[in-house]
This record gives C-alpha cells, sequence and structure tokens, in this order.
C-alpha cells in the first residue's frame, strides 16, 4: 500500500499489517486509497470533515476531494458543506455480500421470531478471520438494550460465537490470532469493543461461589465422558477459573483481586465450546452484557452461530444456559432444516447470470461531467462487488467482467486488488466476497431511520420549491410528523417534528389511509368550513387517491392551507409514510400545484424510496 495511505482500522492488527506488507503489482491505488476513505467514514460513525480525512487517511488534500466526488457521484456519500456524509445507497456494497451469502434472507425470520418469544435481543453472526461479524440483530428496544449493529466486527475471543468458530481453525488461524492479541493488546483495531484492559474486581462471595463452580466443573467433565457434559469453568465471570490457582502478588488485598486479561482462557473455552456444541460469554464485552449462542451447520460446517443476547438484570449467563438452551437448540434445529431445504431447492434452480450494470455508459457521462475530480478505476473497482449476489456467491473472471461490463483485464486487476485488501477470496479461479464487505459503511448506516434517509431529500425539495415540505407517518387515524423542513416566509407553515394531526382532514393522512384495507373514518369533525365530513364522500376521495397516487387538500385542516402529498413505499409496495409540500393559498392554485409542484414532489419521493429499499433489503428500517 502506498505510504501516505494508512491502514484501516477494524480488521485486527496483524491482518491490516500485512496487508500492508506487499500491495500486488497490478493493485488499482485509487480503489485501495477510495477504500481507506470509506472505512475511515465508517471508523467515524459515517461523518467526517474533509480536513478529518485528510488527516486520517494520509492522503493529500486534492486527492480526498477527488475520492469524495466520486463516491458522491455514485450516490456513496453525501458532501455536506465541509463534512462528507455516508449515504443510504452505500449499502448495495454490504446487501451484494448478504444477497450471496443467502443466510439472512432464510433465517432472519426466524431469529426474529425466537426475539420476540424469549423478549430478548438474538443476534447472527459469521466468521471473519480471527473476529465475529454481525449479519443480523433482532434487538429489544429497553433502557439496556444491545448496542452492535449489522457489520460490526468484534474479537472472538470476548464474544460466545467466537469459541465455536474457533473449533473448525488450523495452526494459521491460532497463529494469526496470537499474533494480532500481542500487535493489539488493547483490542483497538475493533472499535466496536471497549479496551480489553478494563479492570474487573470481584470479593470474597465471589472466591466462594468460584470454588463451587471449579469442583462442579470437574464433576462435569467427566460426565462428560458419558455424554452428560452440563457445564464448565468459564461458564460464568471471565478470569475466576484462571485466577483461582494463581498465588496472590505480595501487597494484594485479599478483598479484591485484579483478574487476567480478557481473552486470555479462549483456548480453553474454545476446547468446551467443541466438546458441549454451545458457548456463553459472561461480561467479556462489557459489564452486564450475557449471551448463549448455537452454531448453525450446513454441510456439516458452521454457516453461522445464533445468539440470545440479555442483561444480568435479568439473567445470570448460568441462567440463560438452563432457562433458554432447550428453546435456542429447537430454533437451531429449525434454521438447519431451512438451510437444508434450500440447498435442495437451489440445486434444481438454473444459475442466475447478472444483466450488465450499464457501468460504461455512466462513467463516461461522469467523467464529462466532473472532468478529473472523477476516478474511473475508484467507481468501477467498486462496482465489481456489486456484481456478486443471490444466485452469484461464486462468480469466474469472466462472469464478474459480464456482469459489469467491464473489460476483462479492468475486471481483474479490480479483483486482485479487492483480494488484497480482504474484500474477496479465490479459490480454483472463483472469487467469493468476505464478510469484510460490511465494514464499508453498513454499521453506522444499518441504524438508519426513514428520517434520516429522507432528510436530505426534504432540504434539496424545499430549497428548489422555496415552500415547507414534510415527512409524516400514520399512527392510529393520526398522522405524526417524523421530518420537516420549513421555509422563511412571512406567512408560512409552522409545525414541529413530533406534532400529530388527524389524518382525514390532510393531505399527508389521506395517502396513507388510501392504502388501508379498511381506513379509520371516524369523529370526522369539520375543523373548517371546506372539511369533508361524510364518510361516504370521504371514501370515494380516498379511492381517488388511491388511483391518482397523491392527494391534494385545499384548506380542509386550516383556512388558507393548501398542501399535496405523495406516498412513499417500502420494497413490497406498502406505504409506510408521505411526503409533503404545503404553503398558504395565495402562493399558488390547485392547478398549479398539480402541474408545478407534484412532478417535484414525485421525483423527490422516487429518490427516498430508492435509498429506503437498499437501506430496507436485509434489515427493518425505523419509520421514525
Amino acid at each position: 500500500m502506498p505510504s501516505n495511505v494508512a491502514p484501516a482500522t477494524g480488521t485486527g492488527t496483524s491482518s491490516a499489517a500485512g496487508a500492508e506488507a506487499a500491495v500486488p503489482a497490478e493493485a488499482v491505488t485509487p480503489l485501495i486509497r477510495g477504500i481507506a476513505v470509506l472505512r475511515r467514514l465508517t471508523d467515524a460513525d459515517g461523518v467526517s470533515s474533509l480536513s478529518g480525512l485528510e488527516r486520517s487517511t494520509g492522503l493529500a488534500r486534492s486527492t480526498v476531494d477527488r475520492i469524495t466526488a466520486t463516491l458522491a457521484r455514485r450516490g456513496y456519500v453525501r458532501l455536506d458543506g465541509r463534512d462528507a456524509v455516508l449515504a443510504p445507497r452505500l449499502m448495495e456494497l454490504g446487501n451484494a455480500y448478504l444477497a450471496a451469502l443467502r443466510l439472512p434472507r432464510l433465517l432472519d425470520a426466524h431469529a426474529d421470531a425466537l426475539a420476540d418469544e424469549l423478549d430478548e435481543s438474538v443476534s447472527l453472526a459469521v466468521g471473519d478471520q480471527d473476529g465475529i461479524r454481525f449479519i443480523h440483530q433482532a434487538t429489544r428496544r429497553r433502557a439496556m438494550s444491545l448496542s452492535f449493529r449489522i457489520g460490526d466486527l468484534l474479537p472472538a475471543e470476548r464474544t460466545a460465537p467466537g469459541p465455536l468458530f474457533a473449533t473448525e481453525w488450523g495452526d494459521r488461524e491460532w497463529a494469526r490470532w496470537r499474533e494480532r492479541r500481542a500487535a493489539d493488546p488493547e483490542d483497538r483495531g475493533f472499535p466496536a469493543v471497549p479496551a480489553r484492559s478494563r479492570p474487573i474486581e470481584y470479593g470474597e462471595d465471589d472466591r466462594n461461589d468460584e470454588k463451587d463452580r471449579i469442583g462442579a466443573s470437574r464433576t462435569n467433565r467427566t460426565n462428560g465422558k458419558n455424554g452428560k457434559y452440563l457445564t464448565a469453568a468459564k461458564d460464568l465471570t471471565v478470569g475466576k477459573s484462571l485466577a483461582a490457582d494463581r498465588p496472590e502478588e505480595p501487597g494484594t488485598d485479599r478483598s479484591t483481586r485484579r483478574l487476567p486479561t480478557l481473552g486470555d482462557d479462549f483456548e480453553q473455552r474454545t476446547a468446551e465450546a467443541r466438546e458441549a456444541g454451545w458457548a456463553l460469554d459472561d461480561q467479556l464485552i462489557e459489564p452486564g452484557l450475557v449471551a448463549l449462542s448455537m452454531p448453525v451447520r450446513e454441510a456439516g460446517r458452521i454457516a453461522c452461530v445464533v445468539s440470545v443476547v440479555s442483561h444480568t438484570s435479568r439473567h445470570t449467563a448460568a441462567d440463560l444456559r438452563d432457562t433458554l438452551l432447550p428453546r435456542l437448540r429447537e430454533a437451531v434445529a429449525a434454521m438447519e432444516r431451512e438451510l437444508r431445504e434450500a440447498q435442495h431447492a437451489e440445486s434444481a434452480t438454473p444459475r442466475t447470470t447478472a444483466a450488465p450494470s450499464g457501468l460504461a455508459v455512466w462513467t463516461g457521462a461522469s467523467k464529462q461531467e466532473l472532468g478529473r475530480e472523477f476516478i474511473e478505476s475508484l467507481a468501477r473497482g467498486l462496482t465489481v462487488i456489486t456484481a456478486f449476489g443471490e444466485g452469484r456467491a461464486e462468480l469466474n473472471l469472466t462472469e464478474v467482467a459480464q456482469a459489469t461490463g467491464l473489460a476483462r483485464a479492468t475486471a481483474r486487476r479490480a479483483l486482485i486488488t479487492l483480494e488484497h485488501l480482504g474484500y474477496v477470496t479465490a479459490h480454483d479461479r472463483v472469487f467469493r466476497l468476505t464478510p469484510r464487505v460490511l465494514s464499508l459503511g453498513f454499521p453506522p448506516l444499518s441504524r438508519t431511520s426513514l428520517a434520516e434517509i429522507a432528510a436530505p431529500h426534504l432540504t434539496e425539495l424545499s430549497q428548489r420549491l422555496h415552500d415547507s415540505v414534510s415527512l409524516a407517518v400514520l399512527t392510529g387515524d393520526e398522522i405524526q410528523y417524523t421530518g420537516r423542513v420549513s421555509t422563511s416566509r412571512v406567512m408560512s407553515v409552522h409545525i414541529t417534528i413530533g406534532t400529530r394531526l388527524p389524518a382525514y382532514p390532510t393531505a399527508l393522512g389521506r395517502v396513507m389511509l388510501a392504502d388501508l384495507p379498511e381506513p379509520p373514518l371516524t369523529e370526522l369533525l369539520p375543523l373548517t368550513p371546506r372539511t369533508i365530513t361524510d364518510p361516504a364522500r370521504l371514501r370515494a376521495v380516498l379511492d381517488r387517491v388511491r388511483e391518482e397516487g397523491y392527494a391534494l387538500v385545499d384548506e380542509e385542516l386550516e383556512v388558507g392551507l393548501r398542501s399535496v402529498a405523495v406516498p412513499v413505499r417500502e420494497r413490497g409496495g406498502r406505504v409506510v409514510a408521505a411526503v409533503n409540500v404545503a404553503m398558504h393559498s395565495s402562493r399558488r392554485t390547485p392547478e398549479e400545484c398539480v402541474a408545478e409542484v407534484l412532478p417535484e414532489l414525485r421525483a423527490t419521493v422516487g429518490r427516498i424510496e430508492e435509498d429506503l429499499w437498499v437501506a430496507g433489503r436485509f434489515r427493518r428500517v425505523a419509520r421514525t
């Protein structure tokens, strides 16, 4: 890698150092630099100043400007003044990996159902070298709730899934793990977790419990030979089994003692996980967090690991195991059946071929518009990732070239670069995406709400029309404003986010009511002389709204207020929100609203939906 590009964090120190050692001669330098910028933005939680990117990457400011301009043209970042902000469209890279993986499509519903049944958070994770990376989160919303996101990378030794994945490691993987532990003693390469050296202390009561656990563990290891393995020395708080036989240092207070470094017992936990078939995390990440994990296997190998995650205020680690392990076994069995059935169905389905992406036309137009500010090789290299997907988990060079419309030589150089950086693996001339693709913006973007997705689009529309623009959702028979951009006029519409209004006399409400099979049309009060209060007449209006795809309300909510609205639909076509443009009736006639405002409004909603469909492909996008 060029000396002025700092290694990306979040991949484990040893792997990053290895990536810097020898860059292939045919690697695409602009692609390496562009990915470094995306990684820095990801580590900064999705937002960074351009000068901050210059400092963190070591790149020249002119290079940063060209990279961000290219990424903005691609729709992967948004330039907001002096800041670069990750945009939802970037999630198409992670979506390509998740689609090729198949597991989210097949198993997410099982994980969600388990979370609903247990009222606990449930996650799915895959192994990523010497770490684990989340591919699904079904999180319970509580005062103390899980903050991990899809794409977050955790060190294997500080998780419950880690020992399970490590049961399939060979000498090479263990050597890499030890190298990373030595090179990164604080786990700084894993921004999603606290530093490894946090102190954990325990007192006399814990030491008595420890003796009981050690005795029980020895008994259970004996029982394990007869197929009755029950628990292990590491079922509870990390380090206690290791500390039990360690002599106290002179001057150490007997009532408290510093435990060994987190993860020191990983090899022991791995051996126990191999024998038990499950693993526990008792506050390895941070105090209070406990988890129980089991592997989901496909064709004899671990495809992913499912975890039930809780807090010590609800369950101890031992209680989590004793209470939930039988139900977790049932869920895993159902997931494995799902994978077997899918594999059988896929074997009878012809392999799909991606249509050419039209990249050549797009890059040509972009180059003409931006000139030297547009970096073609960066745009082409990132497009190679999107060649993979459902039914296209493994592609050879020819198939990648066909899917992207690139020349074979260009596609080959991009693949060499991506393999060097760890985003692609190659075996027998066949390429596959790796979980590391999720590190390209997916963690911060995976928590993006519909209101956040819509916000920049609402701002642009308001600036073009010089009118107030709003986003709202339907809650019962009311609308709730979740996004709002106001204009600074003497006569303007002043409504704050969170405001609720009756749905029936508003354009926002009507486009959402029109999507319901039985819209609630009770208590239709006359708010102005023009408010429609007859249920039959209002149903006829909703039928017309459904057919025309928009609603125009003229002074029915308030005298002098005119509004036009368009629905926002999710991937399946269901209306989830609506956007309106509101103005004083003196600004435009109803006919002018339809002729001038409606086309702009529809185009804006189309852009919001495009981002929503990308962001919501493998997760639920919060409406507020």
